[in-house]
């Protein structure tokens, strides 16, 4: 029998979706879902991301251009209660100086079956970086002799609005990973970086997640890719749960900059000599808080990348 979820969906706008997702998880969710129509839009201006999306979802989007954040709770959580204290926090934010937009929060049940086929629609075959093509499972893709085929199963661990911090993330990877490399992705969410990683020819791959779903849906993937003899998830943080023997001479963390700003008073340990350090899911606003924790921490920063509304910052 399939289980019954309520889905929580927050329109917002970008500048609110770190401080709501925070929220989120500080209140029980276990995952959230970003779907930005300025991302939908950012890819279909290039020719070789045509199918990324199908057109009803972009004219969705044209229709409706707030920023969505979902999340899925079960019975175990009390709805009522739930909404109330996040539509309660989220609306303090304007306090902080964040651009809320609508700022409300919306709840309808969904079966979980209903719910898997739904977000399908949203997964088409896409060209990250200069050879990563990342492919859903459902989709069919004939890829060219050069290309890198990534099979994805987005499962809960998969957000829709975080393709511009995840392209300068394999762009970057693809810089710097080399046949010796050992890469630590930490925030793995889905395991895409590290399945890159891997595929690149990382010889050894560390994906690490506090989401246990993560981690379970990481697994799936990197079997699903063939490169679990490379690359495994662990569920935990850095700090405490990878062996601090094991030096990466590529860390990547796509997450958010609040995170990447407690990073930063750890990485150093984790990181070879001469080791980088890609951090991305920076909004613009965040990039000299970040780069300063960094600076403080030991690092040197050595450049700073923009797409649309996110920052990705490398650092040694």
């Amino acid at each position: 029998m399939s289980k019954i979820w309520t889905e929580i969906t927050i329109k917002t706008t970008t500048e609110a979706v770190e401080a709501i997702t925070n929220i989120l998880f500080e209140n029980g969710a276990e995952g959230a879902m970003i779907d930005d129509p300025k991302d939908f839009n950012f890819e279909k201006t290039h020719e070789y991301d045509w199918d990324y999306v199908e057109d009803d979802i972009l004219e969705e989007n044209r229709k409706d251009d707030s920023v969505k954040i979902k999340t899925y709770v079960d019975e175990k959580i009390n709805i009522m209660e739930f909404i109330s204290i996040i539509q309660e926090k989220i609306n303090l934010l304007p306090n902080y100086g964040l651009d809320i937009g609508q700022g409300k929060v919306y709840s309808e049940s969904v079966d979980e079956q209903d719910w898997a086929n739904n977000w399908k629609k949203y997964y088409k075959p896409t060209r990250i970086g200069e050879k990563i093509i990342i492919k859903p499972e459902w989709e069919d893709y004939s890829a060219n002799s050069d290309d890198i085929l990534i099979e994805m199963n987005p499962g809960m661990a998969f957000g829709t609005g975080n393709h511009e911090t995840t392209s300068m993330c394999v762009a970057n990877l693809e810089k710097f990973v080399k046949d010796d490399s050992t890469v630590f992705d930490i925030g793995c969410g889905s395991g895409i970086l590290g399945i890159t990683a891997a595929k690149l020819g990382a010889k050894k791959v560390i994906g690490i997640d506090i989401d246990k779903i993560a981690v379970d849906v990481a697994k799936e993937n990197i079997e699903k890719n063939n490169v679990s003899n490379i690359m495994s998830a662990v569920e935990g943080n850095l700090a405490d749960d990878i062996d601090k023997n094991i030096k990466a001479d590529v860390l990547v963390a796509n997450i958010m900059a609040d995170i990447v700003i407690l990073l930063s008073k750890d990485v150093k340990n984790f990181l070879a000599k001469d080791g980088i350090f890609i951090s991305s899911g920076i909004i613009l606003d965040k990039i000299d808080e970040v780069s300063k924790a960094l600076e403080a921490n030991g690092f040197e920063v050595i450049e700073v990348q923009k797409k649309g509304e996110w920052a990705c910052i490398l650092a040694r």
